[in-house]
C-alpha cells in the first residue's frame, strides 16, 4: 500500500485534552516517524508536532479524530503522492 509523509500540527490549549491526545497517538504509533511537543507557558498553551508515514486513509483518521478533541487545533500537511 503506497504511504505519504505527513505532519500534523497540534495546538493545545487545555492541558486536560493531552491525555486523549496521547492515547489517540499510542494508537497510530506504527505510523508516527517522531514527534515534538513544545510548552509555550507565556501563552498558557502547547505546540506538537507529528510526523508520519503512513497510508491517506490511516492519516486522515487521526487527524479527524484529533479534530473532534475539545480545545485543540489540527492542521495536516501532506507530501507529495509517491515520495
Amino acid at each position: 500500500m503506497e504511504t505519504r509523509i505527513a505532519i500534523i500540527g497540534i495546538i493545545v490549549y487545555d492541558k486536560e485534552a493531552v491525555e486523549k491526545i496521547n492515547d489517540l497517538l499510542h494508537t497510530y504509533s506504527e505510523f508516527i516517524i517522531g514527534r515534538m511537543g513544545l510548552p509555550y507557558r507565556e501563552k498558557e498553551l502547547s505546540v506538537i508536532t507529528v510526523v508520519m508515514d503512513a497510508p491517506n486513509d490511516i492519516i486522515g483518521a487521526l487527524s479527524g479524530k484529533l479534530g473532534r478533541v475539545k480545545d485543540i487545533t489540527v492542521k495536516t500537511v501532506y507530501s507529495k503522492a509517491g515520495v
